[in-house]
């Protein structure tokens, strides 16, 4: 449940229809994934062909998102919500039309597009209609984590009816998620004009770049791990498991469900624990997770597989919240990066764990990403918790946990 401060705004209703909004869209992110068995069945395409296209929705995707959350900081853009959330359906919707791989990547990577568009403006709309609650914005990073949950199910149902040839039915969330954003922003306008343009989160005083760097690298790395793992873990499973494409969806499936498991939980131990001891446990618990991922065989590969999804989700909202209190003066840029980076930059690396695959083995390929966990674990060694929005505004927030003893000498003393 929101927390008690958004509940007496009476803004509980914007950041549900934000968060349900945000779901349709990243639907249309787990779709992507979703598709690439389909797409080697029917059309023959090699690791590396698919992969390209888990590119082709990433690359662009990542490389404007941050983009449009510098623009946001600047400006405030609210139609950008319901018309990217139609162009990011309607890019995967055409995924199916035809047999021209160039016209499918070219649609997939106007598709990641608009998904690009939507994630730092209604981030902004989200902390804006909040007043900064971290709880709520964990509301929010939960819809969008439940429509990457419900991709595989989605794709599958229409897919596995129709063939490719019915792809276009996939347009029906973007629908949905457009009426959602319009109602949304009816209920959102005061706090949106209030949170609007470059001056929006100047009560968190200076930006810290350095640790936003520090934060990024981390999460490129919990990118490239769970876009690894997306494209190719249902692909994977089938092949270990010979369960057909039933085996390869639940896999898939329960990958992404864990964002609805992993962020409420993330939020909870978060206000009791703090946000950086709980992100590094949840990076130490990603290593050893996609190691079993990778080295188990037969069926207790899904037990890892839920294990992995943990760890990579637990600390999703956590990022977000992160990045915009270390740049206070920049919460559109902060919310592009990390939401971007965190669902896309990974896909740069798809085809390299393509191409190893079709010249090796898929096991062989997925192996590398054992490590990039602990890459992450030690960036976040190096973090020290930023001031709060509510703690530099001078409202209460959540009481501080000391941090623990080892870290007290590489904390560059920025004020709690």
């Amino acid at each position: 449940m929101p927390n008690k401060q958004t509940l007496r705004t009476g803004r509980t209703g914007p950041i549900t229809l934000l968060s349900l909004g945000h779901a349709c869209v990243d639907v249309y992110q787990g779709s992507v994934a979703a598709l690439v068995p389909f797409f080697v069945s029917e059309r023959a395409y090699s690791y590396a062909a698919a992969s390209g296209i888990v590119l082709a929705a990433s690359l662009l995707s990542s490389v404007v998102q941050p983009l449009f959350g510098a623009l946001t900081d600047k400006w405030a853009m609210p139609w950008l919500l319901p018309v990217s959330t139609l162009v990011g359906g309607a890019g995967v919707a055409l995924a199916g039309v035809g047999g021209s791989y160039a016209f499918t990547v070219a649609v997939v990577a106007v598709s990641g597009i608009g998904v690009a568009a939507y994630h730092p403006e209604a981030a902004r709309l989200a902390r804006a209609a909040s007043g900064g609650s971290h709880t709520a914005m964990g509301w929010f990073s939960l819809g969008g984590n439940l429509g990457f949950a419900t991709a595989p199910l989605v794709v599958s149902a229409v897919i596995a009816t129709g063939g490719l040839g019915a792809s276009p039915l996939l347009v029906v969330p973007a629908l949905a998620g457009a009426v959602l954003c319009v109602t949304a922003l009816r209920g959102v306008g005061a706090p949106a004009a209030a949170g609007s343009g470059a001056g929006a989160g100047r009560a968190g005083g200076g930006d810290d770049w350095v640790s936003f760097m520090k934060l990024s690298g981390a999460v490129v790395c919990r990118s490239i791990v769970f876009v690894g793992l997306s494209a190719f873990i249902s692909l994977y499973v089938r092949m270990l498991t010979g369960g057909g494409e039933v085996a390869g969806t639940a896999a898939l499936f329960e990958l992404y469900i864990g964002g609805a498991v992993g962020t409420v939980v993330g939020g909870k131990l978060a206000a009791r624990y703090g946000r950086l001891p709980v992100a590094r446990w949840s990076y130490a618990l990603t290593v050893l997770a996609v190691a079993g991922v990778v080295l188990v065989p037969g069926p207790a590969l899904y037990a890892c597989v839920a294990l992995a999804s943990a760890g990579l989700y637990v600390p999703f909202s956590l990022h977000i919240t992160l990045a915009q209190d270390y740049l206070p003066r920049r919460v559109g840029t902060a919310s592009g990066v990390t939401l971007g980076l965190a669902v896309s930059v990974g896909g740069i690396a798809s085809p390299v764990i393509g191409a190893v695959a079709d010249a090796t083995a898929l096991r062989t390929a997925l192996a590398p990403l054992i490590a990039l966990p602990a890459l992450g674990w030690f960036l976040l060694r190096t973090l020290h918790e930023p001031e709060t929005l509510e703690a530099a505004a001078g409202r209460p927030s959540a009481p501080a946990v000391p941090e623990p003893a080892a870290d007290a000498t590489s904390r560059p003393g920025a004020p709690r």
